[in-house]
């Protein structure tokens, strides 16, 4: 999975398209994320002791298939490649921003398109 903590992400297929958010947890193992105010559920608590009930409100995890990640430079969601410099570290890169590259290295012998 590509997709990492604290990355944005907008949602393309869900109850509610087209936001755009944070990522606050991924779940590798099942393939899903959590995204801050996206699917919002809410739970009710009973009545405890002296407690009174309540409402909680909280994000549910959703497909990792369903959310893209945003380039920070067209703020368009993209799909990401990576860039390998000098065979020792890898980097994460946006497809249709060509910025991303050219900052990276202003030779274009030293990257590698893997």
């Amino acid at each position: 999975m590509k997709i990492r903590t604290w990355d944005n992400v907008i949602v393309i297929a869900w109850k509610s398209k087209w936001i755009k958010g944070n990522v606050m947890k991924v779940f590798r193992d099942k393939n899903r994320v959590i995204v801050k105010w996206v699917n919002i559920v809410t739970r009710h608590v009973k009545k405890q002791g002296t407690k009174p009930w309540e409402k909680i409100k909280f994000e549910k995890a959703i497909d990792a298939s369903n959310v893209m990640l945003v380039c920070p430079y067209t703020e368009k969601p993209t799909r990401i490649w990576f860039v390998m410099i000098n065979e020792k570290s890898k980097q994460k890169k946006f497809r249709f921003s060509k910025k991303a590259v050219k900052e990276l290295s202003k030779k274009p012998e030293e990257v590698i398109i893997k």
